[in-house]
């Protein structure tokens, strides 16, 4: 059933935009697809994206065997994911300034030698823990210019309408790539080892950017002009902080990222010790997030447009509390499962809408420098929640470590209400 589209107001940028109404059915799922170059995009990605997760649990896997030190676990993560910190700004500068595509060529290219790297470490037997830290932080590198041109791109290839339908349907193959990746992970490491995994992950980025070289664009032209680099980076931090409703949103995102998504950096320390699981017990334990996720993800695609953003994201933040503390004080693997699946899928909410909402309500110019802010903010949360988790893990156990991450993010989230609620009593007078 085809779906009709209304204009309303862009409530921060002041431009309109088209959003979904009517009827609504699961072809409208995957609307974004009709674009010839966000089908490339699409299935590249789900490749690639596999073996990405295939390597991040196959890393996960190893450091804690040759280390057998939660902090570590902690701290490798972290210390991978810091140069997002520094490079995310600029690469969203450069995202405004050059195609991007070009830039995606790129970092792709330059993730993939890193996952090369890996392998030959591991296969010659030269990959300890200093090395997989030294080649995650070139990778790092890659992921701080990578990361804002990718979601800034996503409207070049769809359009405006279909935003919030790509964005949802990009969650989705991340999404489902967590679902396959770690199971297949976990079964590669018991049979022939993590080397294999590294180099899954390096060949299937042949698939992403041989879909970027396939992509039909349009000449690509600046629409402005510059007094100089830093200070074109220096106004999209101003921008994205300037404005209320951005501010709030990249706030919580920092909170929920720094105590919430650092579960996964401690998983398998809970696999192993509190549930008596292997590689592939831990290897099903991140599936069963990622199918949350991907659930939610085709959720928010399919009818994400007839709920309140704010619903959406506050509600998934408190789901994912709440499954989140329960699976802390579980010992069964089986309903631990379950609640994997449900703060997954309230993650996904969370993630998904605000990311949207932050695209939809920018102006085309300011994108790629606001989607550099979000990088930056995503490249600390890691850092900063791996060793948060880890730290408190060490000293107190997972189960611990979890429970805490869980509360601070409901509270996180009960406080945005009360700001905004405030703003909004404000505006009203």
């Amino acid at each position: 059933m085809a779906t009709e589209t209304a204009r309303v107001p862009e409530d921060i940028s002041g431009r309109p935009r088209r959003l979904p109404v009517g009827g609504v059915s699961w072809r409208h799922t995957f609307r974004a697809l009709r674009h010839r170059n966000y089908r490339l995009f699409f299935w590249g990605q789900l490749v690639s994206l596999i073996g990405t997760w295939m390597q991040q649990t196959a890393m996960s896997w190893f450091v804690y065997e040759i280390t057998n030190s939660k902090f570590l676990l902690g701290a490798v993560a972290a210390i991978g994911s810091a140069p997002m910190m520094l490079f995310s700004i600029w690469g969203g500068s450069l995202a405004d300034l050059y195609p991007k595509r070009s830039i995606l060529v790129a970092t792709q290219t330059a993730q993939m030698l890193c996952a090369f790297l890996l392998a030959i470490g591991v296969w010659a037997g030269f990959a300890n823990a200093t090395f997989i830290v030294v080649v995650a932080a070139l990778n790092g590198v890659a992921m701080g210019f990578d990361m804002p041109a990718r979601q800034a791109f996503t409207v070049e290839m769809t359009s405006r309408e279909d935003l919030l339908n790509a964005i949802s349907l990009n969650s989705s193959i991340v999404n489902g790539a967590r679902v396959v990746g770690p199971s297949l992970a976990g079964l590669i490491i018991g049979i022939v080892g993590v080397a294999t995994c590294f180099l899954f992950n390096a060949l299937s980025f042949v698939a992403v950017i041989a879909g970027l070289l396939m992509m039909r664009l349009p000449a690509f032209e600046r629409k402005i002009d510059i007094p100089s680099p830093a200070e074109h980076a220096w106004n999209g931090i101003v921008y994205s902080f300037q404005h209320p409703r951005v501010r709030t949103i990249m706030l919580l995102f920092l909170a929920v990222g720094v105590f919430g998504w650092s579960y996964m950096v401690i998983m398998p320390a809970f696999a192993r010790d509190v549930l008596g699981r292997g590689a592939d017990g831990y290897g099903v334990l991140m599936s069963a997030s990622g199918t949350g996720a991907l659930v939610g993800a085709l959720v928010v695609a399919t009818f994400g447009h007839r709920f309140k953003p704010r619903k959406l994201a506050l509600g998934g933040v408190w789901l994912f509390s709440a499954a989140l503390l329960a699976f802390s004080f579980t010992r069964n693997f089986y309903l631990a499962l379950v609640f994997l699946f449900i703060a997954g899928f309230g993650m996904l909410l969370f993630f998904s809408t605000t990311n949207t909402v932050l695209q939809t309500i920018v102006p085309d110019e300011m994108r790629g420098r606001v989607m550099g802010v979000w990088s930056l903010i995503f490249g600390a949360m890691i850092p900063l929640g791996s060793l948060e988790a880890g730290a408190v893990a060490h000293w107190s156990g997972s189960p611990f470590a979890l429970g805490f991450g869980a509360i601070v993010c409901a509270v996180s989230a009960l406080v945005a209400l009360c700001v905004i609620r405030r703003r909004e009593a404000t505006l009203a007078r």
